[in-house]
């Protein structure tokens, strides 16, 4: 590859560095700060800090750093991905698609539509942040600096991260086996598909985030 055509991407080196930190910061998180967190009076207060000022910090503010610094590199700058444009609109209909989904796996499996006993503040709380943070690092960032080099591979290597960052919590909670032997884990990568998909097409960070965002919501409620 010539160095003109090297220039034009975000060098490897800086995507690799990157990962190994925000993989261990988070291994971190998982298994001595937040059984600290748990131990707060208020699962509200303990979710506050960890879903909205912790993941921030490690999550969200590297992530729009990386993004805003080599912006021209990207796939979508960073200043373009918060733009709306029609080939977005096309794709609204994944939510009510996601709602269908959902409503018919419960009532496949004999459950009961009602809102879980389990909602409430600390998991609104969790919505709000979580589909910032996650797609801002692996859409935002880690996708739109890769995808460039070979759209197949960088979606395949961006699924596979995704599903990654799960491990620290799935092992710290005992759940790890269990997310396998249940074939849990595919619904991780077939919504990091989508996700990324969507942010391909629609050049826009916007609808991941808050596809995410409805993911989660009725996840919560529902389940």
């Amino acid at each position: 590859m010539s160095e003109s055509k090297q220039s034009n991407y975000v060098p490897i080196k800086v995507i690799a560095i990157y990962s190994v930190i925000f993989y261990a910061l988070w291994t971190v998180f998982h298994f001595f700060i937040d059984p600290v967190l748990q131990t707060l009076p208020s699962e509200a207060l303990s979710a506050f800090i960890g879903e909205g000022i912790i993941k921030n910090l490690i999550w969200t503010l590297p992530a729009v750093v990386l993004m805003r610094k080599y912006s021209d590199k990207l796939l979508v700058p960073f200043k373009d991905m918060f733009k709306w444009n029609k080939d977005c609109n096309k794709y609204l209909l994944i939510f009510p698609a996601f709602l269908a989904y959902v409503i018919l796996g419960i009532v496949v499996h004999g459950g009961k539509l009602a809102v879980s006993d389990d909602f409430g503040i600390s998991e609104i709380i969790t919505v709000l942040f979580v589909g910032v943070t996650e797609e801002f690092v692996f859409r935002g960032w880690l996708l739109n600096s890769t995808v460039k080099r070979n759209e197949n591979v960088a979606v395949g290597v961006n699924c596979l991260m995704f599903l990654v960052i799960h491990f620290p919590r799935w092992i710290a909670e005992g759940e790890f086996v269990s997310n396998f032997a249940s074939l849990g884990f595919i619904s991780i990568l077939a919504l990091s598909y989508i996700f990324g998909w969507i942010f391909i097409k629609t050049k826009n960070i916007v609808l991941p985030v808050t596809l995410h965002m409805f993911w989660d919501l009725i996840i919560f409620m529902l389940y």
